[in-house]
C-alpha cells in the first residue's frame, strides 16, 4: 500500500497545466528556491496522509464530473513522494488522462538517484518540467514555468511544445473562497 502525504487538491483547475485537470500539491520539499511559490509546502510535516488509490479514485470521479484532460502533480516536491503518486499516475493514465509533473529536481538528476517509484513514475508520466526555480531568470515566454532554466521533458507523444506558448502569455491565477472564508490562490500571478 503507497501512501501520499497531501498538502492540497483541486479536482479542477485551469491554470495548473493544458485543459481542465485536477492538481495535487504534495507536502516536503528539499530544493528551498529562493522565491518559491509554495513555501508552506516545503517543510517536511504531516498534512494529510491519504492512500494513494484513494486519491487516484477521487481524480477519477473528478475526471467524469468535470470532464478532465489530466492531473499535475506539484509541491512540495512530487519525486519524493514517487511511490504513492506513481499508483495515481498509472491508474489515471489507464482511463486517458494525462499526467504533468513539476520537480525541482532535472531528470538527469532523476536517472541517477534512487528514489523509490521514480522509474514507474516517469514512465507514467507525459511532461516532466524539470529544474528548480531560479528568481533571478524570470520566464515571461512560456506558460506555467517560473525561470528560463526550467526545462520542458515530453516523455511521451501527448503533447509537444506548442502547450508552453500561445499568442499571448498570460499569467492567470484562480481564486477559491470556501464557506468558511479560507482563500486558495493557485496558478502564477503576473511577474
Amino acid at each position: 500500500m503507497a501512501w501520499i502525504n497531501l498538502a492540497a487538491w483541486i479536482p479542477c483547475t485551469e491554470v495548473e497545466g493544458p485543459g481542465k485537470r485536477a492538481a495535487i500539491w504534495v507536502q516536503g520539499c528539499n530544493k528551498r528556491c529562493k522565491g518559491c511559490c509554495n513555501p508552506h509546502y516545503l517543510a517536511f510535516e504531516e498534512r494529510k496522509l491519504i492512500e494513494a488509490s484513494e486519491l487516484a479514485n477521487n481524480i477519477l470521479d473528478a475526471a467524469k464530473k468535470y470532464d478532465l484532460e489530466g492531473v499535475t502533480f506539484l509541491g512540495g516536491e512530487p519525486l519524493l513522494q514517487a511511490q504513492g503518486l506513481a499508483v495515481v499516475a498509472t491508474m489515471v493514465k489507464a482511463v486517458g488522462l494525462s499526467v504533468m509533473v513539476f520537480s525541482g529536481y532535472t531528470v538527469k538528476e532523476l536517472y541517477g538517484l534512487d528514489l523509490t517509484g521514480t522509474k514507474e513514475l516517469l514512465a507514467n508520466t507525459d511532461v516532466l518540467v524539470d529544474g528548480v526555480y531560479d528568481s533571478s531568470k524570470p520566464d515571461t515566454q512560456r506558460q506555467w514555468v517560473g525561470s528560463t532554466n526550467q526545462t520542458f521533458n515530453y516523455l511521451t507523444n501527448f503533447y509537444d511544445a506548442s502547450i508552453e506558448s500561445t499568442q499571448r502569455i498570460q499569467r492567470e491565477v484562480e481564486l477559491r473562497i470556501s464557506t468558511a472564508g479560507k482563500i486558495m490562490i493557485n496558478g502564477w500571478p503576473s511577474l
